[in-house]
């Protein structure tokens, strides 16, 4: 084969494999598209003082989780004082979840692990967004962080 023809072979062959490509990257580009989440967290507690630094001069009211892709999880912590005279437990719920269907696509944990908090004393707990990978029709969320000191 001469060069002319290998050449005009070549550019044949380009001609058919680019567009190709092109039109297979334009037909997978939405599987590939990611959604974001935004969000936010007001904290209520009862019994126990939520603050933002360890020396609990800075109350926490609210945890901003910025924006989340399906999948993603965010951790925030916050140290918690037993403002109260005598040793507690502390149990953490959510509620006030807008959507309301947001709850099943979103949960909330922590790292806190029973023990007993004497009174007056503060404990570091990580507070742990985990967003499902499932999650679809979800574009806003917000929910209450209620926190309750009990002994």
């Amino acid at each position: 084969m001469n060069k002319g023809k290998a050449v005009f072979a070549t550019l044949m062959m380009l001609a058919v494999f680019v567009p190709t490509v092109l039109l297979l990257d334009s037909a997978l580009s939405p599987l590939a598209a990611s959604n974001q989440v935004s969000s936010r967290g007001a904290i209520k507690a009862i019994g126990v003082g939520v603050y933002s630094d360890s020396a609990c001069t800075t109350k926490l009211t609210s945890i901003d989780w910025g924006v989340l892709d399906p999948g993603q999880s965010r951790n925030a912590t916050a140290y918690l004082r037993n403002e109260g005279n005598s040793a507690m437990l502390l149990t953490q719920s959510t509620a006030n979840w807008t959507p309301s269907n947001a709850s099943n696509y979103i949960t909330l944990r922590w790292d806190y692990r029973g023990s007993s908090l004497a009174a007056g004393s503060v404990v570091k707990v990580t507070f742990t967004l985990v967003v499902s990978s499932g999650i679809s029709g979800i574009t806003d969320f917000s929910f209450d962080i209620i926190v309750v000191g009990t002994g």
